[in-house]
């Protein structure tokens, strides 16, 4: 039998031998790496981006070479931390589960819904967005109310922002949900909508793209969010607070309103396209 001494000292002994291992008393193996420090150490940092995401994301399919704002901002980060830039496709929908399942570090072009906000962490804004919505011909509502009916058929890209907004704002519209944006697009341009919920440079876009499918209407009140970068929750914060530092960096550069402009001027869009009241 081992006397209570005894015991003591092979307590003390295993204390000693642990720290000079480097681990605490209570544990055996090292803690798992959080995601700071595991992108400094494989020097890799894995960005999801959407590929039928223009003008936030643009991948030229010909080439596989990839654009847009968000990988320009991505691109900046990555040269920032000296680290090499590994973009990892995704949806807007299932990027909330490829953070979880660790797929990747970050997400831009979440806006900070409170349904994602139980899953995941997010940064602080990258930039201001508005949500609008591309009319058919003829139909022109003036308010979110306008569209609250039910014989009123709204498209949107399933999970995504403009799904759970406009769920919210117009419970009692058919909302009919697609895989991707452009589908969504497509259904307003055959006339199985009425209107395409969404951001209003994805609005923009389309609608310069093809005048036919309607007009972008700014629906009052105005509804605005936050473009926002969202990250796997984690206790360590390093990661999400590096982040939040380097925006706001970015942002006092001009680096960001020039990514969201310059990505604009590439799919044909101008300031003097951008709708009266929308800021960004």
């Amino acid at each position: 039998m081992v006397s209570r001494r005894e015991l003591a000292g092979q307590i003390t002994f295993g204390a000693a031998a642990a720290a000079l291992l480097g681990v605490g008393p209570a544990q055996a193996q090292s803690a798992p790496q959080n995601s700071f420090e595991r992108i400094m150490s494989t020097k890799k940092l894995r960005v999801g981006a959407v590929a039928a995401g223009a003008p936030w994301w643009v991948k030229d399919q010909a080439s596989g070479q990839w654009g847009g704002q968000f990988w320009d901002i991505s691109s900046a980060l990555a040269a920032d931390m000296e680290v090499q830039l590994e973009l990892v496709e995704t949806s807007w929908g299932n990027a909330v589960l490829d953070l979880q399942a660790n797929k990747i570090d970050i997400m831009f072009g979440l806006n900070p819904t409170p349904k994602r906000a139980l899953a995941v962490d997010f940064s602080g804004p990258v930039y201001n967005s508005a949500l609008v919505v591309i009319g058919k011909p003829g139909f022109e509502p003036k308010k979110w109310v306008d569209m609250n009916k039910p014989e009123v058929k709204i498209s949107v890209d399933v999970g995504s922002a403009h799904d759970q907004v406009i769920s919210r704002l117009c419970p009692q519209a058919q909302i009919v949900r697609f895989k991707s944006i452009d589908e969504a697009t497509l259904a307003l341009r055959s006339g199985r909508v009425d209107a395409q919920c969404i951001f209003w440079q994805g609005a923009v876009r389309a609608v310069k793209r093809d005048a036919a499918i309607g007009k972008v209407i700014v629906p009052q009140p105005l509804f605005g969010s936050t473009s926002n970068a969202a990250f796997r929750r984690e206790t360590d914060k390093t990661w999400r607070d590096f982040v939040n530092t380097w925006i706001v960096y970015a942002q006092g550069l001009g680096l960001i309103r020039t990514a969201v402009i310059s990505s604009l001027e590439k799919v044909d869009i101008t300031l003097a396209d951008i709708p009266e009241g929308i800021t960004f």
